[in-house]
């Protein structure tokens, strides 16, 4: 953020901070015949662009309560608002131009090399498969100063929704045919 700030008072460009998004999630572990074949099923993605500070207080609020609604569904208008003078003092939002970008999937299973394959004496005593892996919420533990009863039906059905949407990617990924691999 400080160098968001000190590229905002650089007159001389217009075109913001230089930034790199990058994110992955790990679905699966691949276990193959060989430990060199060994993968993971994941999905990546990398953003680049230019970053500028947002300074309008109506497009920070409205920044604000998009990344809160991201985290949990429904959450910004369950809290108390809107955030005072410290708190947005205290926070800084950066708007992101997307230049370019690159996304990568594996999904899968096992694949492992013909030589392998044809070797009964592999095949038949090394288990091979996917380990789905996924996230899971657990139950909500309320504050020690919470004085309401229930946890929030915005936030159960969060807890509920992500934790099938989740396990049910990992086990349909970990299902799908092998990625077919190059001819060398």
């Amino acid at each position: 953020m400080n160098l968001a700030r000190s590229q905002e008072q650089d007159t001389s460009s217009a075109t913001g901070l230089p930034v790199c998004i990058a994110a992955s999630k790990v679905d699966g572990l691949v276990l193959t015949l060989t430990p060199n074949s060994h993968n993971y099923n994941y999905r990546s993605a990398v953003l680049f662009g230019h970053a500028t500070l947002v300074t309008s207080v109506e497009e920070k609020l409205w920044a604000m309560e998009l990344i809160t609604n991201s985290v949990v569904p429904g959450r910004w208008p369950e809290t108390r608002l809107p955030p005072n003078a410290g708190e947005m003092a205290s926070t800084q939002i950066v708007r992101v131009r997307i230049e370019s970008g690159s996304a990568k999937v594996r999904e899968g299973v096992p694949n492992d090399e013909k030589g392998d394959l044809e070797d009964v004496g592999v095949t038949a005593r090394v288990w091979t498969g996917v380990v789905p892996l996924y996230e899971q919420f657990g139950e909500p533990v309320p504050g020690p100063y919470n004085e309401v009863v229930e946890v929030p039906e915005h936030v159960r059905s969060y807890v509920r929704e992500v934790n099938a949407a989740s396990k049910e990617y990992a086990e349909l990924a970990a299902r799908k045919d092998a990625p077919v691999k190059k001819a060398e």
